[in-house]
């Protein structure tokens, strides 16, 4: 079995809350697996969902661009927060933006992408901007949407510069109401999915395993609980059922989260009563939530080697 370190047992309490006998406990028992262990701390009831946002431990901008009904959001990565400052920085993560609805999600083809000015291609530039600016960085992702009739409506988080933030938000909404109406509404919806960070759109876009996953834990945690000492695990279930829609569904699910500005209506009220004001149905096409960094799991002292793991990478094709 595997030493666990004292750095893990951090990172694993620092992710759930819980006590540091108990991460280390948990870490134990999973052999030194995370997802395992966070998993094994909630069935115990000693921990709440993780957030990937406690992940984060990147560096750069989010950037987005809305062109009515198109949009595109990309994440540059840098070494340290004081080049995100850099006005040249800033510049090229709004340029790059500006190309990337064409691209459509692909971060090759953005990378290929002809630089305005003559400059070559993106990754060109953004190798010229290495040895300008003296730090590593690269073009993590993008993502694009679109719609035939319609809006993307797009907000930008912590905003450093125009479209430039440390979360980025898009929402496609179809419709043929009014294009003014609909991006006041697009933006309030891009507010509230900066805040509330919904995994899916409709509940029919959960996944099985998802699901099965959550149905799962709250067994564990109602077996735990003596009033419930020789219960079938059907009757517990059925039990959990109530909150598996409660604390979950209606926690990744946007339709049925509580809209933020509102704080009583659902979104999928707050859609209905909008179509008076639109003039036409309103249906969520689809949205992409980035924030800085979410995702990268590693030592944080290692993220400087990432980039310029990914920078040589591109140097190399």
């Amino acid at each position: 079995m595997s030493t666990i370190s004292a750095a893990t047992v951090k990172e694993l309490r620092d992710k759930t809350g819980a006590g540091m006998m108990d991460c280390k406990q948990a870490l134990t028992e999973t052999n030194g697996d995370m997802e395992a262990a966070i998993d094994l701390l909630r069935k115990k009831g000693l921990s709440k969902a993780a957030k990937k946002s406690d992940r984060v431990a990147a560096q750069g901008l989010i950037g987005v661009v809305s062109k009515v009904k198109s949009g595109a959001v990309v994440e540059v990565n840098s070494e340290t927060d004081f080049v995100a400052r850099n006005a040249d920085f800033q510049q090229l993560v709004q340029t790059i933006a500006s190309l990337a609805p064409a691209a459509g999600g692909d971060v090759a083809k953005l990378l290929a992408t002809a630089y305005p000015g003559g400059s070559g291609t993106v990754d060109d530039k953004v190798k010229e901007a290495i040895a300008t600016i003296g730090e590593n960085m690269a073009l993590r992702r993008t993502a694009a949407l679109s719609v035939k009739e319609g809006v993307v409506a797009d907000y930008v988080h912590s905003k450093a510069a125009d479209g430039l933030g440390k979360i980025g938000v898009l929402v496609a909404l179809e419709s043929a109401g009014d294009t003014d109406s609909l991006m006041t509404l697009g933006r309030q919806l891009a507010m509230h999915i900066a805040a509330t960070s919904p995994q899916v759109v409709n509940v029919e876009d959960l996944s099985k395993e998802a699901l099965d996953r959550e149905r799962a834990i709250y067994l564990e945690q109602a077996k735990a609980e003596p009033r419930n000492a020789g219960k079938s695990d059907e009757i517990l279930l059925k039990a959990g059922e109530g909150r598996l829609q409660k604390e979950f569904v209606s926690q990744a699910v946007l339709l049925k989260q509580v809209f933020v500005i509102d704080g009583k209506a659902s979104v999928a009220e707050i859609l209905k009563q909008a179509e008076k004001d639109v003039g036409a149905p309103v249906k969520v096409a689809g949205f992409v939530r980035y924030q800085l960094g979410e995702g990268i799991e590693k030592k944080e002292e290692d993220f400087a080697a990432e980039v310029a793991k990914t920078v040589g990478a591109a140097k190399a094709g």
